[in-house]
Formats: C-alpha cells, sequence, structure tokens
C-alpha cells in the first residue's frame, strides 16, 4: 500500500498543475539499498510525463539533517537511474532555500513543489513545522554560548551558563541576556541549584543544534587579506574557512592560508603594524573576523565544527558540501 503522502502528492499534481500521474506502486528495486534508507525512507514509484520517478517519502520523526538527506537521495538516485523526489509533510523556509541551491527535488503535498529534472518550480506558502522555536536570530553571545555547551565532553545535558559566560569572556549583562534568549528560543529551560542559575537541554545534542538552525548565523563578520611576514608577532592560531575545512576532511587546503580572529585582535594587530591588503599576493592569508571567540574548543588547532559549518553552510560548491557531511560525521554525539 502507498504510504499516504505518496498519495497526496498525485492529488496535488492533478488538482493544481492538472499533471496526471499514473501508476502510483512500491519501487521494487527499494530492496536493493542499505537498511538505514529503508528506515529514513519509504520508496514508492511513479509515471510524470511518461518518466518514471522514484519518490522518496520521508518516515516522520525525528527529522532527519538537510545533509544526509541530499545524501542519501543522491545513493538511490544512483542505483535507479532516474529522478528522485524527496516527499516531506513540512519544510523550513531555509531548508527550502538549501534543497532549492543544490538542485534537489521534493514536494511537500499542498504547499511547495520544485522539480528541476522536470522543469518545474511552484512555491505557494510554506507550512513549517510545529513551533517550538522562534526564527529570530540569536545574538552573537547566545551562539556561542550555546555551541559550548553542545561540544562539552562527555554530554551534560545540564550546564552551568554563567561558567561558560565567564569562560567565554562577556559580562554578567550580556551572560543575562544571552540566557533569556536561549530560553525564549525553546533551546534551553532555565531552573536552580543552591544559589546558581543553570541550564538544561531537553533534547539531545543534535536534535538542539537542529531546533537552533533558523536563529543561527555565520559568526564571520568580515575577511581580509594580510601579508603574514609583517604580522608575525600577531599571528592567529586558528585555522577558519576551507584550511579548516581541509583538515576535517580530504578537501584539498586553499591556495591562502585561512584563519580566524576576534575584532579585538584584528584592532591590535593593526596596532602594531599589520595592514589589511587591497588583494591576495603571494605569502597573503586570509583572516576572518569573527563575531565572537573562535576558540571555544580551547585545545583546538581550528576553530569548532559547529561554528565551521555555520560560515560555509551557503557555499554553493558541492565538493565543499560534501566536505561539510563528512564533518558532520565527526560531530562528538
Amino acid at each position: 500500500m502507498a504510504p499516504p503522502l505518496a498519495v497526496a502528492v498525485v492529488r496535488y499534481l492533478q488538482e493544481v498543475l492538472g499533471i496526471e500521474a499514473l501508476g502510483l506502486r512500491p519501487w521494487a528495486r527499494a530492496v536493493e539499498l542499505p537498511y538505514f534508507l529503508g528506515d529514513a525512507f519509504q520508496f514508492c514509484e511513479l509515471e510524470l510525463f511518461k518518466q518514471p520517478i522514484v519518490l522518496a517519502v520521508g518516515r516522520g520523526q525525528p527529522r532527519h539533517a538537510l545533509g544526509d538527506v541530499r545524501a542519501w537521495l543522491g545513493t538511490v538516485k544512483a542505483l535507479a537511474g532516474q529522478p528522485v523526489i524527496y516527499v516531506t509533510d513540512a519544510l523550513a523556509s531555509y531548508e527550502r532555500r538549501r534543497l532549492i541551491e543544490h538542485k534537489a527535488a521534493f514536494i511537500v503535498p499542498g504547499n511547495q513543489l520544485y522539480l528541476p529534472d522536470l522543469g518545474l518550480d511552484l512555491r505557494e506558502y510554506f507550512r513549517q513545522p510545529a513551533p517550538v522555536a522562534t526564527e529570530a536570530p540569536l545574538s552573537p553571545a547566545a551562539q556561542a554560548m550555546l555551541i559550548a555547551a553542545l561540544l562539552r565532553q562527555p554530554w551534560q545535558p545540564d550546564w552551568q551558563s554563567s561558567q561558560v559566560a565567564v569562560a567565554l569572556g562577556y559580562t554578567p549583562m550580556t551572560w543575562s541576556r544571552a540566557v533569556k534568549e536561549l530560553i525564549a528560543a525553546g533551546l534551553a529551560v532555565a531552573h536552580t541549584v543552591g544559589r546558581s542559575r543553570w541550564l538544561r537541554m531537553e533534547l539531545a545534542p543534535e536534535q538542539v543544534w537542529q531546533r537552533a538552525q533558523p536563529a543561527l548565523r555565520s559568526p564571520v563578520r568580515r575577511t581580509v587579506w594580510v601579508d603574514a611576514q609583517s604580522t608575525a608577532l600577531h599571528q592567529p592560531s586558528r585555522l577558519a574557512g576551507l584550511s579548516a575545512l581541509a583538515h576535517f576532511s580530504m578537501l584539498t587546503p586553499p591556495k591562502w592560508p585561512v584563519y580566524a580572529l576576534t575584532v579585538a585582535d584584528w584592532k591590535a594587530a593593526k596596532d602594531a603594524g599589520a595592514r589589511e591588503l587591497p588583494e591576495p599576493h603571494a605569502g597573503a592569508q586570509a583572516w576572518q573576523l569573527w563575531n565572537y571567540s573562535p576558540a571555544l574548543q580551547p585545545q583546538a588547532t581550528t576553530v569548532d565544527p559547529l561554528s565551521l559549518t555555520l560560515s560555509l553552510q551557503d557555499h554553493a560548491d558541492e565538493r565543499i558540501q560534501l566536505a561539510l557531511d563528512e564533518l558532520k560525521r565527526q560531530l562528538p554525539w
């Protein structure tokens, strides 16, 4: 029996576009796929414009990360040798944008349709998943505190936010505002232990990270080019950008090394004689000026993997997106 969402796809195509989809049936070759794909999707097949199409119908909760979905659809398409459409009951606006950027076909019955292989793009309104968190962006301080808490090992759902704030150099006022933001965004709840105020994450770290996505932004304010030989005393130590991603993956390192530093550190470097180059030349480096500390993991030689992901997630290069998927598999959760 076809899943209800697949039946809804057929009805949606007929009602909205007047397209008749024929022969909805289970996809016979689904048995050739890895077991985990069968856990993530139900597979059906139909004919559209006399073209056989595979529908990969998401099984609902828990919703999988978009990077995983794209990679899995690629696996299915390689086996099928025909278009594969991701079918789900809801997509957030940022998820829709990412799928369209990567030309990944999808249908949300009754709401959205994007079939680049067939030249179709219909966007009506966006049915959001049940609202559990605000999409208002977090402040840099709140984002940094959240990431620092998510990356703590071993993982503990309860954490003393004041200690994290002190470690990051935030004032009590900044800490207090950041805590309010995290609570208002549905990412943590407050409770008291003795005289201390603690926060608790009621979901697993991966789920908190996914829930926070609409409120997170790239930490990079801007990038400057500098001559490495003239800044030896103020050389930043944290690899960032494509240099950091190459450290975590098989990606080739960039021609010019990329480092991260705070705006305050950049000011100190300029005061010591560092000058911004109008364009890169031999011996140049790219310095990213961050809105918060790039040292959320004190012992690491690179910026943290979550901030790195945010800094590169909108990059159009497919090689970079594949490297980010590789990075995701290395996260501590």
